[in-house]
């Protein structure tokens, strides 16, 4: 029996399906490939703001009432926040206690003094080893997030309250001796839009 091969018209056709194939599977390949890049770099900045969002709860709820020296002079505001003049949006600085230093080895107290700017699109946490600081200081920086396009925070304390309700309002700005009785952030971020959150002080005004 005669045995009969390919013709060259089949074998282009073969040729120019198993291309098409070829051309299909890298695209799917290609796509996968960018989606899990781009799944890892969205879940990257998620975890980037859940940790930065730890950091500011865990430093407003251990605010402490202790005021600062601020250039060798004392100081009677142990919270302070709203506009500022080195941040591009509001800023907020006190006092916080919990920071571990195990038996006291450390030659530094457990308490922080930390401060929250926006500086170019970025979150920035300040922060000094000690809290009377020496005239001509500078605090260090430490960025929590990138990309934020504003940055805002707000109060409530006693003298917060309506004249005619039992409610609290949230004002802009805060100076007092005694901390307030909560504290609300807010800032809006490219890859997340807004987030706002709210903490409320256990040693706060009443």
């Amino acid at each position: 029996m005669k045995q009969r091969g390919f013709t060259l018209i089949e074998i282009l056709i073969a040729m120019a399906i198993f291309t098409l194939i070829g051309l299909a599977s890298t695209g799917l390949l290609t796509t996968v490939i960018d989606s899990n890049d781009l799944s890892s770099e969205r879940f990257e900045k998620l975890q980037q703001l859940q940790r930065a969002m730890v950091i500011i709860e865990r430093d407003i709820q251990q605010a402490v009432p202790r005021p600062v020296r601020a250039e060798g002079e004392t100081q009677t505001v142990v919270m302070a926040g709203g506009e500022v003049d080195d941040s591009d949006g509001d800023g907020i600085g006190f006092v916080r206690g919990g920071w571990h230093n195990p038996q006291l080895m450390l030659p530094r107290s457990t308490l922080q003094y930390v401060a929250y700017r926006l500086d170019e699109d970025r979150l920035e946490r300040l922060y000094s080893n000690y809290v009377d600081n020496v005239i001509g200081y500078e605090p260090k920086t430490r960025t929590l997030l990138e990309n934020i396009e504003s940055f805002t925070v707000e109060f409530i304390s006693a003298e917060s309250s309506t004249d005619d309700s039992d409610d609290l309002s949230w004002s802009e700005s805060y100076q007092g001796e005694a901390l307030p009785t909560a504290v609300a952030i807010e800032f809006v971020s490219k890859d997340f839009g807004l987030v706002r959150r709210e903490f409320a002080l256990t040693g706060g005004s009443a």
